[in-house]
């Protein structure tokens, strides 16, 4: 036995120093070679075996959705962007080694992440340190990958295993636990090896305050386990599913009967309940009775759920195709694998920064140890390091409740950073030795509750706020574009004018949070002047709300571009008093700093005085403390106002810091100062996305600020706004020195007193101003009102869009006699195949323009053209006795004489021929529909004078025997009977071709039948495109089948 694993590692040692050999020089050459590229390759090595819980199949999407968003964000990684490659290593230290020789020789990787089994890790680790590769571990390994002199270019995302150790004593000290023991097993070794790694990093921290009672390799058939006797028993399970079966065989063995208390230490909350199946779910909530479980702790700063069901989305698809059934079957070490690519291109971007090697492994991780440098909320919670280089993260007690709806995992103890804040809850009773714990416990959580109930102050019913009026309704062409229209919905509640700020994310965390509970009581007891006071909250989705005091001028960002208020020096002066006592408030108070200090968070009451708003309650609005800058359109104007420390950043506080504050304000004065312009960066001339991006990555010593001009404001205070948007926070100088120094930059005038007597001044002027305002607006009112008129009488007849804008109703008439019109062009189809669809529209344009000024010198109205057909009448919505024949019949005339002058663009040798059909009788009238409402005429009438259209000839005008009829009493007009004819639907009937009239000449029309159509009809053709595009071929096949018929 023993000489053969003397020959193990003997072969082992030489097959290792050959390898060394070959391969070392062609390191240095990659290194040398490749050291300025842009583009980077990293491999990635674990097990394709889905039975694994770190299989490739359950985890390696993570790694693909981490690399598009290096990829889109070069805020992540600077220039560089990735692609990477993966090896199925089948947890065997030959395949992994084999494997990332191939990584390095063939695909040239930058970095390895993986492998997650301990045997192969600690092999390949070895040689990565050789070769100066970097080494992301994201599974739990064994303690001899710490020794950072051996593996000084590996680096694991997780925490390690003291970490997890001492949450542990921690929660048995809190509740006086001594007796304790380990059980831990599975179905394969590797489950085994980790509870047995994890057990030996944490007994020399337990063994000095408990005592080890016991530690068991466990599997389902163990009859010896209710024998042990143990107050706790502390499980730890590397897969989750086998932590189901501990629980079941728990309940079977009797130890559910509260003399006992299971301590389950995993990765996240709810890994056990998302994977144990609906049919299992009520036994192992009954066995989670005396059950708490030991988790990383709950956090929103990225939605760890979508995350799961992103990477399980992408699982499906190429290189690994997995046939997992949900989101659920994803391996929780996804999270760890995305946060290490992640972390790899910060450092990365680092070390490029400050000039180093990007191939120089010890360099990155350099880089990523030191703790100042790299902090984001990743999928697996908050990235950081502490000063040993090892992961931080911050873990809780859970305990699992049922209500009515849902079945969650709720906080019990709360360990952040080692200090111990206790949420009471209901615990479940641990025997007679601990009734005097459970007694203290449940008071204390008796007492608490009945505080929270008397101070639910905060909470505002929805129902209680009545909406006083809507928004202001502003017409399009009145409407400035530089001028916010974001401002907050005016509201009555509980007798107050209030204003509401609905939030974007309607799905609220725990309302009842101490944190947030406690944010809401300290906005209560900050009043001041110029800060919004704050109401309360609504708690109700679709209508999740924050009630604050309303202020009817709004932003300052509205006020500085509305240029009906004249804002001199003083006044804009006053602005600013404001901001800076307003601010040097917030940074006296619990709050210490505002984080979202912009011209649109300075809210304008009606004595035009500066209330600042959008301060605090940001766990309430986005669920955490922290922001998260992964935005794929995010909007760069905004950004305008944040410190550059904080533009660097993957994520920031919400709060940010006072410093962050000094540098908005800056900004903001800048554009107090320069009120006329808009935006602070206005003359500068370039994208708001080149502007942030110079701000984040300054181009010269000299960073990208706004400019200063002597001429605009006190020279006085130039250096006081460098001062405060300088590059090195500590250079910008507090509220207090800022105030100071704004008084003494003003003139002698500017007091105090001088500022409220010149602001009361201007408000007389304001006033006095009104006047002059309402009768602007009442002209500008004037000119859109007959705009509209004009626009309706072109789309109804005048007498109906009268009867309209009166407001009075238009019923259906029937009328006993009027004169309709047809027309079409002759051979439009064959024209329409041989010319584009551009070219068929501005024909149509150019000929209905002609016949629209035609028309006006008639007694008529144009009901409808669709596709060529045009269709007018006369006689209606105002008799004009028998006229109606006469003028329609002049018209076709008219149109006649028209078309044969007429010149189509695209084909100038082409001639266009009508074809007129002429009927008179009676119809009924009205308007149809509410939207894009149609005054429409119904009856046998109409469709007459269609078939006298269809049966016509080209260049003819085909009227009916009542028409004739009609024309033959004038004695005007000369007519041709063409004889009986079959007219579909109405037999044979005797029609007539009208010639001439006496005395008819062709008169102008107002445009030149040649000419190009006016500039106005531009918007006449891009509406006859949009028509007919969508008209066209149904018109077509309409009127084939019309002509097949007849």
């Amino acid at each position: 036995m023993s000489g053969g694993l003397d020959f193990v590692i003997s072969g082992a040692s030489r097959w290792w120093v050959l390898l060394f050999v070959s391969l070392s020089a062609l390191t240095n050459s990659v290194i040398c070679n490749k050291a300025t590229q842009y583009k980077l390759t990293v491999g990635l090595q674990a097990p394709r075996n889905i039975s694994y819980p770190f299989s490739l199949l359950r985890l390696g999407s993570a790694m693909q959705i981490a690399i598009d968003k290096i990829n889109a964000n070069t805020s992540l990684s600077g220039n560089f962007t990735f692609d990477f490659v993966y090896t199925d290593t089948d947890c065997n230290a030959k395949f992994s080694l084999q494997g990332f020789i191939d990584q390095v020789m063939k695909q040239n990787v930058s970095a390895l992440f993986g492998p997650p089994c301990p045997e192969e890790a600690e092999v390949t680790g070895l040689i990565a340190s050789t070769w100066n590769i970097p080494m992301f571990g994201f599974v739990g390994q064994t303690p001899k990958m710490d020794n950072i002199l051996v593996y000084d270019t590996y680096i694991k995302i997780v925490p390690p295993l003291k970490r997890v150790g001492e949450i542990l004593l921690k929660t048995l000290e809190f509740f006086g636990w001594k007796n304790v023991g380990m059980i831990g097993g599975g179905a394969d070794r590797n489950t085994w090896d980790t509870v047995d790694a994890f057990w030996k990093s944490v007994e020399q921290q337990l063994r000095a305050k408990v005592t080890l009672a016991a530690g068991i390799k466990f599997d389902t058939s163990d009859p010896k386990l209710a024998q042990r006797n143990l107050q706790i028993i502390s499980k730890v399970a590397r897969g989750e599913p086998i932590s189901s079966t501990y629980l079941s065989e728990a309940q079977k063995q009797g130890l559910m009967n509260g003399k006992y208390v299971f301590l389950l230490v995993q990765q996240f909350e709810d890994n056990l309940w998302k994977t144990v199946g609906d049919a299992n779910k009520t036994t192992v909530l009954k066995a989670f009775d005396m059950v708490f479980v030991l988790a990383q702790k709950s956090y929103e700063g990225y939605d760890y759920y979508d995350f799961f069901k992103q990477a399980y989305e992408r699982l499906k698809g190429a290189p690994f195709y997995s046939n997992l059934s949900s989101e659920k079957e994803v391996s929780s070490y996804a999270a760890y694998l995305h946060d290490a690519v992640l972390l790899y291109a910060m450092g990365l971007k680092e070390a490029f920064k400050n000039g180093k090697d990007i191939r120089h492994g010890r360099e990155i991780l350099q880089k990523l140890r030191d703790r100042a440098n790299i902090r984001f909320y990743g999928a697996s919670g908050l990235v950081h390091f502490d000063e040993y280089g090892e992961r931080k993260l911050d873990y809780s007690v859970y305990d699992l409740q049922q209500t009515e709806t849902v079945t969650k995992f709720v906080s019990v103890l709360d360990f952040d950073k080692i200090s111990l804040l206790v949420l009471l809850v209901a615990l479940p009773v641990l025997g007679v030795a601990a009734v005097a714990l459970i007694t203290l416990l449940t008071l204390q959580k008796t007492r608490l509750q009945s505080r929270l109930d008397e101070s639910n102050w905060w909470l505002i019913n929805y129902s209680d706020i009545t909406i006083l009026r809507e928004p202001k309704k502003i017409m399009p062409c009145m409407l400035n574009p530089n001028i916010s229209t974001n401002t907050l919905s005016l509201l009555m509640g509980q007798g107050n004018e209030v204003g509401i700020k609905y939030l974007k994310n309607q799905i609220l965390t725990d309302i009842k949070k101490p944190s947030i509970i406690a944010e809401f009581n300290m906005l209560k007891e900050m009043k001041h002047e110029n800060l919004v006071q704050f109401f309360g909250v609504c708690i109700e989705p679709p209508d999740v709300c924050i009630v604050m005091q309303y202020c009817q001028k709004g932003s300052l960002k509205d006020v500085l571009r509305n240029s009906e208020i004249e804002l001199d020096w003083m006044f804009r002066l006053s602005f600013a008093y404001d901001i800076v006592n307003g601010m040097e408030y917030i940074h006296k108070s619990s709050l210490k700093s505002h984080g979202n200090l912009k011209p649109s968070m300075c809210l304008v009451d009606s004595r035009l005085q500066i209330k600042l708003s959008g301060f605090g309650l940001w766990e309430f609005k986005h669920g955490t403390k922290h922001k998260l800058i992964l935005l794929e359109n995010p909007n760069y104007e905004e950004m305008y106002y944040t410190a550059p420390e904080f533009l660097r950043e993957v994520y920031y506080p919400f709060n940010r810091t006072q410093k962050g504050d000094v540098f908005s304000f800056a900004i903001i004065m800048r554009e107090l100062m320069y009120s006329t312009e808009v935006g602070p960066y206005h003359d500068v001339h370039l994208e708001p996305k080149e502007i942030i991006k110079q701000l984040r990555t300054p181009m010269s010593d000299e960073p990208l600020r706004p400019t200063l001009s002597a001429d605009i404001c006190d020279e006085r205070l130039i250096p006081l706004l460098k001062a405060c948007w300088s590059e090195n926070p500590d250079h910008r100088p507090p509220f207090t020195s800022i105030r100071r120094q704004l008084r003494q930059a003003c003139p002698e005038r500017c007091t105090h007193a001088n500022i409220l007597d010149n602001m009361v001044s201007k408000l007389e002027k304001y006033a006095s101003h009104l006047e002059e305002v309402v009768e602007e607006r009442t002209n500008q009112l004037t000119v859109e009102k007959c705009r509209a008129d004009k626009l309706l009488s072109s789309m109804l007849p005048k007498y109906i869009a009268d009867q309209l804008m009166c407001g009075k109703p238009v019923e259906p008439t029937s009328y006993d006699m009027v004169t309709i019109f047809f027309s079409d062009i002759v051979g439009f189809t064959t024209m329409c195949s041989v010319s584009s669809a551009l070219e068929v529209v501005t024909l149509l344009n150019d000929l209905y323009s002609l016949f629209d000024e035609i028309i006006k010198l008639y007694d008529v109205y144009k009901v409808e053209t669709i596709g060529d057909a045009y269709m007018v009448a006369s006689g209606l919505p105002i008799c004009n006795g028998t006229r109606h024949a006469e003028e329609i019949s002049t018209m076709a005339l008219h149109f006649l004489s028209a078309i044969k002058r007429f010149k189509i663009r695209h084909l100038p040798n082409e001639k266009l021929a009508l074809r007129i059909g002429i009927n008179s009788g009676p119809v009924v009238a009205g308007v149809v529909g509410n939207t894009m409402p149609r005054y429409c005429l119904f009856g046998d009438t109409v469709n007459t004078a269609s078939r006298m259209e269809s049966n016509s000839l080209p260049l003819r005008i085909h009227v009916s025997q009542s028409t004739a009829d009609i024309l033959l009493k004038t004695g005007n007009f000369e007519l041709e009977e063409r004889g009986d004819i079959e007219i579909k639907g109405k037999g044979t009937q005797k029609t007539f071709w009208l010639i001439s009239k006496s005395g008819f000449s062709f008169p102008p029309t107002g445009q030149d039948c040649n000419a190009s159509p006016k500039s106005g009809t531009d918007v006449g053709i891009k509406t006859l495109m949009v028509l007919f595009i969508s008209q066209f071929e149904v018109f077509m096949l309409i009127k084939r089948k019309c002509y097949m018929e007849a």
